[in-house]
């Protein structure tokens, strides 16, 4: 997420009531996750496992519960609860918008689209040309959609991320301040879900066609024409690149790039990255021809165990 304007380390300080380490004047240009920031954004880190990949990483300001050495070209705002500070930038640069109409007038919806009746397009949306948006489709505020775009009806695009902190009084909920992208030619079959990004976007690539009853988490990337069949499950931060399939009720978890090419079978569970232009199956996933393998020996092994005796 980068703010309207660039603001100074001094400045982010005051809002969040914080003390800080470095120049007042630091500049800072927006805030993100860590593995989306860039130079001038504000990245949080509350447990010490984290610590160094947080003052390593390309932010140039750390929101940390602990006073460390600051690297140099950096800054420090230092926080006794980082998640909830981090929550309070959210609102502040991202509040919430109460819907007045079914279409927002802040939404800039282009030459040729079709909105069918009580689909919700929320505050500054932009839909591009000659996209078709169903009955009952939600449309979240800050959507991008491309040209060509197709959604069927009861799908969401842009609910909150599922991420949570757990304290001892109950589970804390990290505010979602991102958007959903969706470029030309996409279709999204009905009663999809498309969570946001938490501070960046989650996109699907150009091309690109969802069946019905798919859930995609937060900033999560899909590529250049993929297929993506019915109750697939894609957690949070994925990265799924161009020209891959996958197939009903596969579960991917989060953090793990499917490379380009892949295809992975119905009811894999995908716990890892994979490797380009190979099929997969099964659960713990694997190679096809390797799984197949190893079930045609297990069928076996009621002869062998026999033989034994």
């Amino acid at each position: 997420m980068k703010f309207p304007h660039q603001h100074s380390l001094k400045e982010i300080a005051e809002i969040i009531n914080c003390d800080y380490v470095g120049d007042p004047e630091f500049p800072v240009l927006g805030m993100n996750e860590i593995h989306v920031v860039t130079p001038g954004d504000i990245v949080f880190v509350d447990h010490p496992k984290y610590y160094d990949k947080a003052l390593e990483s390309a932010a140039t300001i750390v929101l940390i519960n602990k006073e460390v050495a600051c690297p140099e070209g950096k800054a420090l705002l230092v926080s006794d609860d980082p998640f909830r500070d981090f929550n309070k930038l959210t609102r502040h640069f991202k509040p919430f918008q109460p819907a007045n109409n079914l279409i927002s007038d802040s939404a800039e919806i282009g030459e040729g689209t079709i909105i069918q009746p009580n689909a919700f397009i929320g505050n500054n949306v932009k839909i591009g040309k000659d996209c078709l948006i169903h009955a009952n489709a939600y449309i979240g505020d800050n959507c991008i959609i491309e040209d060509n775009v197709i959604i069927h009806g009861g799908t969401v695009l842009g609910g909150d991320a599922f991420y949570y902190k757990k304290r001892p009084e109950g589970f804390d909920k990290l505010l979602s301040g991102g958007r959903v992208v969706l470029k030309k030619n996409v279709e999204i079959g009905s009663n999809c879900s498309i969570d946001r990004g938490v501070t960046g976007d989650t996109t699907i690539g150009e091309g690109s066609k969802l069946d019905n009853l798919i859930q995609i988490g937060h900033d999560t990337v899909i590529g250049k024409q993929c297929l993506i069949a019915s109750q697939v499950g894609i957690a949070g931060c994925v990265v799924v690149e161009d020209d891959v399939t996958i197939w009903g009720q596969v579960g991917i978890r989060s953090d793990v790039t499917i490379a380009t090419g892949t295809v992975l079978m119905a009811q894999c569970g995908v716990s890892k990255d994979t490797t380009p232009n190979t099929t997969y199956w099964g659960t713990p996933f694997g190679e096809v021809r390797t799984k197949l393998k190893e079930y045609a020996a297990i069928k076996k092994l009621p002869e062998i165990v026999k033989n034994l005796k």
